[in-house]
């Protein structure tokens, strides 16, 4: 998914190396999970049940909105 693509590309190009070690692992983690619901996550559609995988997605959704 293009979208999903671009979106995780400048996350990891831009924010990804500030991270803590356990929100890089919670970053790998989420890329486990199919594009459609990372997605959905990250386009606050949905809420991962997972409260780690909520908060790595809400960072992700933050960059992205900066």
């Amino acid at each position: 998914m293009l979208e999903l693509d671009v979106l995780l590309g400048n996350f990891l190009e831009n924010h990804y190396p500030e991270l803590t070690d356990d929100d890089k692992r919670l970053f790998i983690m989420l890329l486990e999970y199919t594009d459609p619901e990372i997605f959905s996550w990250l386009m606050g559609k949905a809420i991962p049940t997972d409260q780690q995988l909520a908060r790595i997605t809400e960072i992700i959704r933050k960059h992205a909105k900066s």
